[in-house]
C-alpha cells in the first residue's frame, strides 16, 4: 500500500523552541528558551463535543498539531507564531509514519 504524503494539509508556519540549561558561569544553571527555527503544520481546533467531554470527566483538553513525519518535536517544546504559544504536552506517531500529532496545550499570555 502506498503512503499518502500530507505536506499539503500542512499550511501554517509555526517557530519550535525548546528549553535548554546552560551553566551561569556561577556554578548553577540557567533555563532558557532557543529557537530551533520554522516547521509547518496543520493546526485543528477542537470540536464542542471533544471540549465538553474532556470537561465532563476532568481532563485538560489538548489541540491536536499535525507536523510532517520525522519532525523533532518534544514534550515540553513550544510552537509559536504571532500572538499564540502552544506547549506540546505528547509526541504521537501513527502505526504508519505518515504524520506526526502533536498534541498542545494553548497558552494564553497572562495580564494586558
Amino acid at each position: 500500500m502506498r503512503r499518502r504524503a500530507i505536506g499539503h494539509l500542512l499550511n501554517v508556519e509555526v517557530t519550535l523552541w525548546r528549553r535548554t540549561t546552560v551553566p551561569d558561569g556561577s556554578g548553577g544553571q540557567t533555563t532558557t528558551w532557543v529557537e530551533i527555527g520554522p516547521v509547518r503544520c496543520r493546526i485543528s481546533q477542537p470540536s464542542v463535543a471533544e471540549r465538553v467531554a474532556a470537561r465532563q470527566v476532568g481532563a485538560d483538553h489538548t489541540q491536536p498539531i499535525y507536523l510532517a513525519p520525522g519532525t523533532d518535536v518534544h514534550r515540553g517544546d513550544e510552537l509559536r507564531r504571532a500572538g499564540q504559544t502552544w506547549r506540546v504536552v505528547a509526541a504521537v506517531v501513527p502505526s504508519e509514519d505518515v504524520y506526526l500529532r502533536a498534541d498542545c496545550e494553548l497558552i494564553q499570555p497572562e495580564g494586558a
